[in-house]
């Protein structure tokens, strides 16, 4: 069935769509886990790929929707055109796509380790890949939309909050993503001016992407995911800002740029 069909069968039942793009990492799983308890929330799940165990979960639900993308350029505008004929009223859309590290790229400790492959790769991931989704997710908004658009960023792309340096291309991919999602917003203002674009640190969570740098986390700050999940479910409610540009963490109190 295609995407549009799976959307109209499902629209009578639901109360607040909710569009999660990167669906597969573990902070948006517990950012599904925490939605999909509410039976009248619609969620759209977007992955290059769905894990064994999602796939056993999701089936047992009925108000979430797996679609899968490679995030190609066509790949995104086929989704989105699809969702936009459904004419439905978004809640929050969730921009997850991100990476540190892989097996054979490492976050950078020092100036010389620096590496123009790894540093294009990083800033593909981070800043790229969101960008695209960002810049045809408004023809899903109207000028009346109340629409919230989340990317994950991080602490360390604050240019001024930047103290102990290292990290240059995880930084750098970050603190682009901030400066793409600030201009965004004053785009979208003029077509939607009640849609809000966040920046979000989740601060460090227990995920695959954290474990070779746990060690150095204080007492009390790494958070799980299920913690993380839970503010992020929630923001649209807690962030009440009247800005429509926000660049903030878990406890959505705000960060320098």
């Amino acid at each position: 069935m295609a995407l549009a069909e799976r959307i109209n069968d499902s629209k009578q039942k639901i109360d607040k769509v909710y569009i999660v793009i990167g669906a597969s990492s573990g902070i948006a799983q517990a950012t599904i886990n925490t939605l999909i308890k509410n039976k009248q929330h619609l969620i759209i799940a977007i992955s290059r790929r769905f894990h064994k165990q999602q796939n056993e979960r999701y089936k047992k639900c009925n108000n979430i929707i797996e679609v899968t993308c490679d995030y190609s350029c066509s790949s995104i505008e086929r989704i989105v055109s699809q969702i936009s004929a459904t004419n439905l009223v978004i809640d929050v859309i969730y921009l997850f796509n991100g990476m540190l590290h892989n097996e054979s790229i490492k976050p950078e400790k020092q100036l010389q380790q620096f590496n123009a492959e790894q540093f294009i790769e990083v800033l593909s991931v981070n800043t790229v890949v969101p960008m695209q989704w960002l810049s045809v997710l408004h023809r899903l908004l109207t000028k009346d939309s109340d629409t919230y658009i989340v990317t994950l960023s991080a602490r360390v792309g604050s240019i001024e909050d930047n103290r102990l340096g290292g990290w240059y291309s995880y930084r750098a991919s970050k603190a682009a993503l901030n400066m793409l999602i600030k201009t965004a917003a004053i785009e979208y203002k003029r077509h939607a001016k009640h849609v809000k674009l966040i920046a979000f640190h989740p601060g460090t969570t227990d995920t695959h992407l954290s474990k070779p740098f746990q060690n150095n986390v204080p007492e009390g700050k790494l958070f799980t995911t299920e913690f993380v999940g839970h503010q992020l479910g929630k923001i649209k409610q807690e962030w009440t800002s009247g800005k429509n540009i926000g660049f903030i963490d878990w406890q959505y109190k705000d960060i320098k740029w």
